[in-house]
């Protein structure tokens, strides 16, 4: 039994808390839970953003998380599904009452139904769809019709328009008159009589204009327009360049039918930055709550990309197995050289990725950017050339063999830098995503690169 004192001093947690989730919030669920106390459960859970509750979700396990939706019951928000990690949607929507599921769904924008049918199986799919109303359901399933990761998934089906000719005055009585509009927008498209967009309106000029004011006098000055098949990761870059808010969707005819706003814009740019962190350590997705025969076998692949990296480096080492012996010394300072080649391939590496990411990586300015990274491998090597070859001489009184380790010292940097920018790069020309595959052919080059012209250097001027 969990501990009542603890549990029951949080039953109020301030809606303004910066993240009220914390561990003694936890806890006080929990409690909640044990007791099977419904309305010590709901004044807890009232106080939290669906967010926060989708952070609790994922936090308990799995039989706590049964618990707490069989006894949240019909107070579960829409809105929770849509924070929910993918991990653990499907096994929430699985626990939810049909009814319970229908009254959450009805309420949440197209494009938030969408992306809670992806990654569910045909039977919840199903489930989900008879819940919603006969307009909406025909609306999410012609937006499912469209490609994985294009605009047309990503889009809400509700949009705000207007014909060109109206004015300020026509605009705000339709507005106010509507009987539903989108939980969130930020524009009135402005379209002709084919229902082709023209312009977008703000709201705040919009408001702050007289009635008599044609909309057409007030459009925004930047308008760009999303086809529908275009992949989500452009239109993230397009949001992000252009600084837009929202933009309409359009099919092959250029005809409205969606809008994306800034929200699922900037949620593509941050699902693709951790996307891009987690393969540049050599993982794929991964979420905490994944299994661990799963998380083995996601991480298997590229450990062994790493274990024969690793046996061309000794293969290596093994060619120079005799200098090694009458020398144990380099056995001592050879790790240093690929060390400190494999940490300055990773600062390339990640500048290089980065700048493909955010597309300020071009064919028109690779080779002043290859240029930069081996001159700053350069000026690094020089430096650090001088650290190791007084290093060298003074731990084993031979100035040569200080010279032989910052000599290797300068090639490698500057082999690394060379690596860190036109491995990803070449990788990308290729179609290969640069961040899951570089890391590895970094760490190759530099460890094969550092050993050999450090041993190599050894065998021919010191022996």
């Amino acid at each position: 039994m969990r501990d009542p004192i603890e549990s029951q001093s949080l039953q109020t947690i301030p809606a303004t808390d910066a993240y009220a989730l914390d561990r003694k919030a936890v806890a006080a669920v929990l409690y909640a839970l044990d007791m099977s106390d419904q309305a010590q459960l709901l004044g807890l859970m009232s106080a939290l953003h669906p967010a926060d509750i989708a952070d609790l979700l994922e936090q308990i396990n799995a039989f706590d998380r049964r618990r707490l939706i069989d006894l949240y019951d019909k107070e579960f928000d829409g809105d929770i599904l849509s924070e929910l990690d993918e991990s653990i949607r499907e096994e929430v929507i699985a626990a939810l009452r049909p009814d319970v599921l229908a009254e959450a769904v009805r309420d949440l924008e197209s494009d938030e139904v969408v992306d809670l049918l992806e990654d569910l199986e045909d039977r919840q799919r199903a489930a989900i769809l008879e819940a919603l109303p006969e307009a909406e359901r025909v609306a999410v399933e012609q937006s499912l019709t469209y490609p994985e990761y294009s605009a047309g998934r990503m889009m809400q089906r509700e949009v705000v328009m207007a014909p060109e000719h109206w004015t300020v005055g026509d605009a705000v009585d339709f507005l106010r008159l509507a009987q539903r509009l989108p939980e969130q927008f930020y524009h009135v498209t402005l379209v002709n009589p084919k229902l082709r967009p023209l312009a977008n309106v703000t709201l705040g000029k919009l408001m702050s204009s007289g009635r008599n004011v044609p909309l057409v006098d007030i459009v925004e000055e930047v308008f760009r327009v999303i086809p529908a098949l275009q992949d989500e990761a452009d239109v993230a870059y397009a949001f992000n360049q252009y600084h837009l808010i929202s933009a309409p969707v359009v099919d092959e005819s250029n005809r409205l039918i969606g809008m994306i706003t800034i929200d699922d814009a900037m949620a593509v740019l941050e699902e693709e930055s951790q996307e891009d962190i987690l393969r540049l350590a050599g993982v794929t997705e991964s979420n905490l709550s994944d299994r661990v025969l799963e998380t083995a076998k996601k991480r298997f692949s590229w450990l062994a990309v790493n274990l024969v990296s690793a046996i061309l480096a000794s293969l290596v080492i093994a060619q120079f197995e005799a200098t090694i012996t009458q020398l144990v010394a380099l056995a001592v300072l050879m790790p240093i050289v690929a060390s400190m080649g494999g940490n300055a391939g990773t600062q390339s590496l990640t500048v290089a990725v980065r700048a493909l990411a955010t597309r300020d990586l071009t064919a028109s300015n690779m080779w002043r950017v290859v240029r930069r990274e081996v001159v700053v491998g350069l000026l690094n090597g020089l430096v650090f050339a001088i650290v190791m070859g007084v290093v060298g001489f003074l731990w084993f009184g031979s100035a040569a063999l200080g010279g032989v380790i910052a000599a290797a010292m300068v090639v490698n940097l500057i082999v690394a830098g060379l690596a860190g920018t036109l491995v990803p790069i070449v990788l990308d020309r290729f179609g290969i995503d640069p961040a899951l595959a570089s890391g590895a052919f970094v760490t190759t080059v530099t460890d094969v690169v550092g050993f050999f012209t450090f041993l190599g250097l050894a065998a021919w001027i010191l022996l």
